[in-house]
């Protein structure tokens, strides 16, 4: 069971790996078009919309790393005052919640790509690019995400921390 906990964390590692890379791609493109409008006024005619794709996905491939370091807003008011077995109960509740939760987006981001790939759905933009090419990193984050969300209910349910 170790070696399925150390791989997930190494993919959700990896995923927040390519969220980071994206992120520094997408202030390289703004800082372009802001160098190359201003000395040439000139666009990329891209920018605006790439920046918006890498956004996207430095978002959804960072969920699963954030939620493995306590990073996602928690509000333990009230598990704060309680004992560890009733937190560890909470934990085991509403993380399996949460895996139903995202399994269902899960599943709607997956028809979303996939009727964007069987329509040929195009952006508007003089790109022209195909729009499941940007979507799959919505499922691919939320598989990660919910491969780290299970991890963290049965480390819960085993009082492994």
């Amino acid at each position: 069971m170790q070696i399925f906990y150390k791989f997930i964390n190494k993919l959700s590692l990896w995923g927040a790996y390519l969220g980071a890379i994206a992120l520094v791609s997408l202030t390289l493109l703004i800082l372009t078009e802001i160098f190359i409008r201003y000395f040439f006024n000139m666009s990329t005619m891209i920018a605006d919309e790439y920046s918006g794709y890498l956004y996207l996905a430095s978002i959804f491939l960072g969920l699963a790393y954030t939620f493995n370091e306590d990073a996602h807003i928690r509000i333990n008011i009230i598990t704060s005052k309680m004992s560890e077995k009733s937190n560890r109960l909470i934990d085991v509740v509403s993380g399996s919640f949460t895996i139903v939760i995202l399994l269902f987006a899960f599943y709607r981001t997956i028809l979303f790509t996939y009727d964007s790939y069987s329509m040929d759905m195009l952006s508007e933009s003089v790109s022209a690019t195909p729009l499941y090419l940007t979507q799959l990193v919505m499922p691919l984050g939320i598989l990660i995400f919910i491969l780290s969300v299970l991890v963290f209910v049965l480390r819960r349910l085993k009082n492994d921390k």
